[in-house]
C-alpha cells in the first residue's frame, strides 16, 4: 500500500472541530477522533487518539498525523494509510495514561513513522526524505519557558499533553489574567497548533480572541497557567474570533500587525 498525499487548500481550523471526524481506509472505517496529544516544545500535534469501531471493541489507539491525508472538512473524514489489521497488531498503548518516549519508539518501530525528537536529516518517510508536511524546526519557541519541573517521568521522557486536558487553562497577560483556553487553531498540513482560542473574562463580555502560541512567555503545567507577552489593554480591542470560520492568511497578518508582532520569523 502506498500513501499518496492529496493536494488541497491548507486550512487553519479549530482543533475541536476535528473531534468526531471519521478515519477511513479502503478496508473500512477505523474509528473516530476523540482527542489529540501535542508536544510541549513545538506545540505540534504528534498523535491523534482514535476510538475504534466494533471491529476492535471500541478500543482507543494512537495514530500519528504522518499516516494522514489532509482532512476532508466537507465530509468530516480523514483518509489514512493504515489497515484495521495493522492497528489490531500495533503496540498496546494505554491512552488513559501518560505516553512515554519508550512507548513512542515502540510505535515508530512498528509503523513507518519517523521520530520527531531526533535529527530529521537522518531519516526519511516511507523511503523518502522528510518534508515540511511532518517537520518543523524542533527548537523550542524562543518566547516559551516551561516552568513545571515535573514534566518528566523517571526516564525524563514525558513531554506530551492532551488538548482536552489543556482546555480551561488560565491565560495571563504580562499584567494580569485574560481568560481561559477553549480551543486551539491547527494547521491541517503541518499539525502545528498555531493559536489559542481564548474566552475572555466578564470584563470583556466573554468574547473569543486568538493569541499565537509563538507569544508564549511561560507555561506552568502544574498550575494550569500560560503567560503570553501581551498586555491586557491590547486584548480589550483585539479582533473577535469567529470559531466557525477558518483562519486565513490575511486574517493572520492583520492579527500580528494589530499586536505589533512579526509574522515571519
Amino acid at each position: 500500500m502506498h500513501f499518496v498525499k492529496i493536494k488541497s487548500e491548507i486550512m487553519n481550523r479549530s482543533i475541536k472541530s476535528l473531534i468526531g471526524f471519521d478515519l477511513k481506509e479502503t478496508d473500512g472505517d477505523i474509528g473516530e477522533v476523540v482527542d489529540f496529544y501535542f508536544d510541549d516544545q513545538s506545540w505540534t500535534v504528534r498523535y491523534v487518539i482514535v476510538k475504534t469501531g466494533n471491529w476492535f471493541s471500541g478500543k482507543k489507539v494512537l495514530i500519528s498525523p504522518q499516516a494522514f491525508q489532509q482532512p476532508d472538512w466537507e465530509n468530516e473524514e480523514i483518509a489514512v494509510n493504515l489497515t484495521q489489521e495493522q492497528i489490531k497488531n500495533s503496540p498496546d498503548i494505554d491512552t488513559e495514561k501518560p505516553v512515554s518516549r519508550q512507548q513512542e519508539e515502540q510505535l515508530n518501530n512498528y509503523y513507518p513513522w519517523v521520530g520527531y525528537w531526533g535529527d530529521v536529516h537522518d531519516a526519511g518517510i516511507f523511503g523518502q526524505m522528510p518534508s515540511d508536511l511532518y517537520y518543523e524546526d524542533v527548537t523550542p519557541p524562543p518566547a516559551s519557558t516551561v516552568t513545571d519541573t515535573d514534566l518528566s517521568t523517571e526516564n525524563n521522557d514525558q513531554h506530551l499533553h492532551s488538548t482536552e486536558d489543556v482546555d480551561g487553562y488560565n491565560i495571563h497577560a504580562v499584567d494580569g489574567e485574560i481568560g481561559k483556553v477553549v480551543d486551539f487553531i491547527v494547521d491541517d498540513s503541518t499539525w502545528k497548533m498555531k493559536y489559542f482560542v481564548v474566552e475572555t473574562g466578564s470584563w470583556l463580555n466573554s468574547k473569543k480572541v486568538l493569541l499565537s502560541t509563538r507569544w508564549i512567555k511561560e507555561v506552568n503545567w502544574e498550575n494550569s497557567t500560560v503567560i503570553v507577552n501581551i498586555p491586557i489593554e491590547a486584548v480589550k480591542n483585539s479582533p473577535e474570533f469567529d470559531v466557525t470560520e477558518p483562519v486565513k492568511e490575511a486574517a493572520e497578518r492583520m492579527l500580528f500587525t494589530y499586536y505589533g508582532k512579526p509574522i515571519d520569523e
